[in-house]
């Protein structure tokens, strides 16, 4: 069982005048779907540490806490 962590989640801010109001890191303008283009792109933690000098270890697992949220909705199956 997953459980949330919500103070990893308080990293992911939204803000319609920033990035078309899609989740951020921290209210900066690095996307949560930046980050997670870089892991799926088989970037390691450390090397995204490395070229964003200004994240943190948590805002990539803070990421991938949003996305696995994002994802876990019911899903309504109507027959026909």
């Amino acid at each position: 069982m997953l459980v949330m962590n919500s103070e990893l989640l308080n990293r992911i801010t939204s803000d319609p005048q920033q990035a078309g109001g899609r989740p951020c890191i921290r209210g900066m303008r690095i996307r949560v779907k930046d980050i997670l283009d870089m892991l799926a792109g088989g970037a390691s933690e450390r090397e995204i540490l490395n070229d964003f000098p200004y994240l943190e270890a948590d805002d990539i697992k803070a990421s991938l806490e949003y996305a696995s949220a994002q994802v876990d909705h019911a899903v309504v199956m109507v027959s026909r």
